[in-house]
């Protein structure tokens, strides 16, 4: 089965005025859409042609087909970042994760600088990540399209923050300080970084 653009768990103008339509409308109509299409291509007539994205990633990753890898990662990593958001999230969680963090971090403030500092320390293009990894919590950061499902050792992923210029440049310029603080203040969905944690148990 090919790869396919999956919808918007909402619709485009749900998460304004925090990531406009305009954004959503070309980061997800165009950008996204364009990781599919390129991956679908690239695994044509090869091994790799109908199988699950997950071990689509981690086999072209561990190949060092990078073709493969970068556009196949980048589908995961956009839906999984959709669903990250949600409207009207953000602020302290609730449940087990906000357990979690405060065991991990010792409070959830302290996640909150950890989690802006991998986001804007992030060099160029990537992304910010939120794992749970043997028993507890991480906050990491990747380079471009790499993404902690590329290694079978790398930890579940909990939620993520895309720090690709597309993501905000139409809402906050060159202010990736601005998108991280609203992606955290109002976007963040710790539903589904509940559901997530559930899984890493």
């Amino acid at each position: 089965m090919a790869f396919s653009l999956p919808d918007l768990p909402y619709s485009k103008d749900a998460l304004a005025p925090h990531i406009s339509s305009d954004t959503l409308e070309f980061h997800h109509g165009k950008h996204h859409k364009a990781y599919v299409d390129k991956a679908n291509d690239a695994v044509k007539g090869t091994d790799m042609e109908g199988q699950d994205l997950v071990d689509v990633i981690r086999k072209s990753w561990a190949s060092k087909n990078m073709g493969v890898f970068n556009n196949a990662a980048q589908i995961w990593n956009h839906t999984f970042y959709w669903h990250s958001m949600t409207p009207n999230g953000g602020g302290k969680p609730s449940g087990e994760i906000a357990s979690a963090i405060d065991s991990t971090f010792g409070s959830y403030d302290t996640f909150v600088e950890q989690f802006k500092t991998a986001g804007v320390g992030q060099f160029g293009s990537g992304w910010a990540w939120l794992v749970a990894k043997n028993g507890k919590l991480e906050v990491t950061k990747t380079p471009n399209a790499e993404n902690p499902l590329q290694t079978a050792d790398g930890g579940t992923p909990l939620l993520t923050m895309d720090v690709w210029e597309h993501a905000y440049y139409l809402d906050y310029q060159n202010r990736r300080p601005d998108y991280i603080g609203a992606f955290l203040e109002h976007l963040v969905n710790w539903e589904f970084a509940n559901e997530n944690l559930k899984k890493a148990r």
